[in-house]
This record gives C-alpha cells, structure tokens and sequence, in this order.
C-alpha cells in the first residue's frame, strides 16, 4: 500500500515559483529598468555633447515607455507589487534628473521647470511621511496620470523646440498645448490627494491596531 504523501514544509516553499503580483521578472519592471538606464544617456547628449534634437527624441522615447510598461503590465495580467512601487519611482526620478538637466541647459522657460520641480518635490516628501507614519500606499488618480502624461509630452517638445531639428518651431509652438494642461492637472491632482491621503493614513493606522490587537489575543 503506497505512504500518503508527505506535506511540504517550510523548506519547500523557497520551490514554488512566484506568481501573481509577488513576481519581480516581469518584461514591464524590464522597460522600467532600462529606462532609469537611459537616464545618463539623456544627460550626456543634452549637457556633455549639446545634441538638443538627439537628447529630446530620447526623452520622448522614456516617456513613451511609460504608457508601453503600463498597457502590458495591465494587457497580460503582469502587474506586480515591485512593479507598483518601481514604476512611479522611475517617474519621478526621470522627471527630477531630465527636468535639471534642461534648467541647466536652458532648454525650457526656467519657471516651468521650476513649477514642476516644486510639485514633485511636495509630492515625493508627502509620499515617504505618508510612509513613515504609517499609510497605506495610495493609488495614482486619472487626474495625477493625465497630467504626468501631458508634462511627460512637453519636456521632449521644448528640447526639440530648441534644438536644430527640421520641425522645432512647431514643437516649439506643440510644447505648451502639452505643458499648460499638465501643468494644471499635476497641481489639481496634488490638492486632490489631500483627503486621499488622510483616509489612507486613518485606515493604515487601524489596519495596525487592529493587527496588534490580533496579535495579542
């Protein structure tokens, strides 16, 4: 008569592959990852060799990937939980860097970028308080995505804008039907998040309690 089978132990659970969102090699966290290593290409060719037409095409390639990396994660059930925390990192630090970069290049009106850079600025520091104090992590709103997506359009545009491509004028003139509205949405999103971010800090903290209290009994 055969032995029933063994029941795996802790050991075996190392063997099971992951599945779901606890996956980390997935073709998005790829694209992310390639992105924030084209980073310093970016920086060369716009600082190190003054291409302003090479750099604004890459630009516009990073930002285009962002939407690619989205549209499969959510395409073919790849969304993962590393991929949630990795993907507007790469977001924020794709804006930071391209965005001093062009400051410094002068590639773009200077109080744009400063704008920019002020909003992110407040949004990352409220996002690791958040953290710190305990909340849940909160989603991206429609308005936060539009308006990352029509600043993600105009940077490109005002680098070839200014550069010596054939069609600068008119990315010139393409730029600010981009940077205006992504502008206003990024900061109408940013005031949005207020009460989101409270209701994710009041649930966050019971989630706590309530595990503590859990725990105890």
């Amino acid at each position: 008569m055969p032995s029933p089978p063994t029941p795996a132990g802790p050991s075996d659970a190392s063997a099971v592959p992951r599945t779901g969102e606890d996956r980390i090699l997935t073709v998005p966290n790829a694209i992310t990852l390639v992105r924030l290593a084209c980073l310093p290409l970016f920086v060369w060719l716009l600082l190190g060799q003054g291409d302003r037409a090479a750099a604004g095409y890459l630009l516009g390639l990073l930002g285009a990937t962002d939407w690619v990396d989205g549209y499969i994660a959510r395409r073919w059930h790849q969304v993962s939980t590393v991929g949630k925390i990795l993907d507007p990192v790469a977001d924020r630090l794709l804006f930071f860097t391209a965005v001093v970069a062009i400051i410094i290049d002068d590639a773009a009106p200077r109080w744009f970028c400063i704008a920019v850079l002020a909003r992110e600025a407040l949004v990352a520091g409220a996002t690791l308080v958040l953290a710190a104090l305990g909340a849940r992590r909160i989603d991206v709103t429609w308005y936060g995505k539009a308006g990352t997506f029509g600043l993600m359009c105009a940077f490109p545009l005002f680098v070839l804008g200014s550069s010596d491509a054939f069609w600068a004028d008119t990315a010139a003139v393409a730029a600010w039907f981009c940077a205006v509205p992504g502008l206003v949405m990024s900061y109408y999103a940013a005031v949005t998040y207020v009460p989101i971010a409270l209701r994710a800090l009041r649930e966050g903290r019971q989630g706590r309690a309530h595990g503590g209290a859990a725990e105890s009994r």
